[in-house]
């Protein structure tokens, strides 16, 4: 299918929104748009960060999942407590594929489930009591353990613990952090607002610990790396390059990461943010506090890659610059071999994205070099400042979509006729059953890693392996078969 024109790209907004009721349609609009790089901002052409419209299927998490399934979870040396009822613990553990390295219920427990598990009786009396004597077992049967996060689910906001008072009483008995996270799920619109409270319980609760200790030993070349979740691998790829060109990896936030880690970070010389959505907070406190600058970094796909060390290295002396082109030029061989066994069967294929965090717009560069094209993109919980980075890497006349409704992701999916659609699991099996490829892009459908000169090649396969499949022509969704023609009748 021919590249759309912006006037085509404008029609097919008008006509997905004329299901919609007047006010409902008033209010969608502002969220779908054509892209326009000639915009320095944004705000032009898009709305973002708003509340979803109530039963229009928004594919977005709360604000407990930023926090605990996002920026603190992946924390390995620490407890992180889901107070309140059992479900959104054992919802959120382990599905974000944050790797690790150590022995689980021993010294690491990112996988495991710590709840309060609420129940009516919790609602009515409070759960304090309960909360204070699961910090206390915890501290019996996991003695290993470097801190305790709470993290509160809906309830606790409802009832009013004090869930502040236990963590202060605690931290005395143990002589551990221990981290109270106001990250009810209703609080904002989305998770978003949940990686904003994890950030600022980092910044009351973690890092003024280590303020004054010049007990870590600094040098002139360290980082830290700011939003890496570790997913299939990503932070281990992205810190062997940074590593290759003469930098030392600090601290990592929070895949693989630990406590300790985090409390050092305050010494590093450079913050290195990979997801700007959910991380950008605790380092412009850091830049205020302690004048250490950040910069947003893109480790997907080489072109971008080559980019992101050389920023770096600006910041650094002529060792780290060096340093970078000899990273740059060691792994070109490599992927120069990824590209040009990838970039024939895939080239022209047409791809529309649908994800968080960074994603929407950091995978352009990776699909580009294997002379794929976005055709549409968008962000489940992104913020302006998000699409502000956006608009200048998609193409003129391409769709951008906030918040999507499932309706409106398949209808312009039908219209566009991408070849391959990347966003997450609650979408997968839809297109699939529609016979369009499709990619997990949240946890990397079970593999991984994508970041780094490794994750490309990965990445580049996976591609291939999706949209290449014979499957796809062997079946019709079922609503195109002969036996679907006649709509079935209810019977009475």
């Amino acid at each position: 299918m021919a590249a759309m024109t912006r006037e085509e790209t404008e029609a097919l907004i008008q006509e997905v929104l004329e299901v919609y009721p007047e006010k409902a349609k008033k209010d969608r609009e502002k969220h779908l748009a054509v892209n326009d790089q000639s915009l320095e901002k944004a705000n032009k052409c898009i709305t973002s960060n708003r509340k979803s419209l109530p039963g229009v299927m928004t594919i977005r998490g709360c604000a407990y999942a930023g926090s605990k399934g996002v920026v603190w979870g992946p924390i390995k040396d620490m407890i992180h407590i889901s107070h309140g009822p059992v479900g959104c613990g054992q919802y959120s553990r382990a599905g974000r594929r944050n790797y690790y390295v150590g022995t689980t219920g021993v010294n690491t427990f990112g996988t495991m489930n710590f709840t309060s598990d609420f129940t009516e009786k919790d609602i009515v009396f409070g759960g304090d009591k309960k909360l204070a004597n699961l910090i206390d077992e915890i501290e019996v049967l996991f003695p290993l353990n470097k801190g305790i996060s709470i993290q509160s689910e809906c309830p606790i906001g409802l009832i009013g613990d004090d869930i502040e008072a236990v963590a202060k009483v605690k931290n005395k008995e143990h002589g551990k952090t221990i981290v109270p996270v106001r990250c009810e799920g209703f609080r904002g619109v989305s998770q978003s607002l949940g990686h904003h409270i994890a950030n600022d319980a980092i910044r009351d609760w973690v890092l003024e610990k280590r303020d004054g200790d010049d007990s870590f030993p600094t040098t002139p070349y360290d980082v830290a790396v700011i939003g890496d979740y570790n997913i299939g691998g990503d932070a281990w790829a992205s810190r062997t390059l940074l590593e290759e060109m003469g930098l030392r990896v600090v601290a990592q936030w929070s895949g693989d990461g630990t406590i300790a880690e985090i409390e050092k970070t305050p010494k590093v010389k450079l913050n290195l943010i990979h997801c700007y959505r959910s991380m950008n907070y605790i380092a412009r406190h850091m830049e205020e506090k302690y004048s250490i600058p950040w910069i947003e970094y893109n480790f997907f796909g080489p072109t971008k890659i080559a980019e992101s060390l050389r920023r770096i290295a600006e910041h650094f002396d002529d060792t780290i610059k060096e340093g970078a082109e000899r990273v740059i030029a060691r792994y070109k061989a490599e992927y120069d071999a990824v590209i040009e066994k990838y970039k024939p069967r895939l080239e022209g294929k047409r791809v529309m994205l649908y994800i968080g965090g960074l994603r929407p717009r950091h995978v352009i560069g990776a699909y580009e070099d294997l002379g794929m094209e976005v055709v549409g993109t968008g962000y489940e919980f992104g913020h302006n400042d998000d699409y502000d980075r956006t608009i200048k890497e998609m193409g003129n006349a391409t769709l951008l979509y906030d918040d999507v409704t499932g309706y409106e992701f398949e209808e312009f999916v039908k219209k566009v006729q991408p070849d391959l659609v990347g966003s997450g699991i609650k979408e997968k099996y839809i297109f699939q059953k529609m016979g369009v490829p499709f990619r997990q892009m949240h946890s990397w459908d079970y593999s991984g890693p994508y970041h780094g000169y490794d994750g490309f090649a990965i990445f580049a396969r996976d591609m291939d392996m999706t949209i290449n499949n014979p499957c796809w022509k062997s079946f019709k969704a079922p609503w195109k078969t002969e036996a679907a023609s006649e709509p079935v009748k209810a019977v009475a």
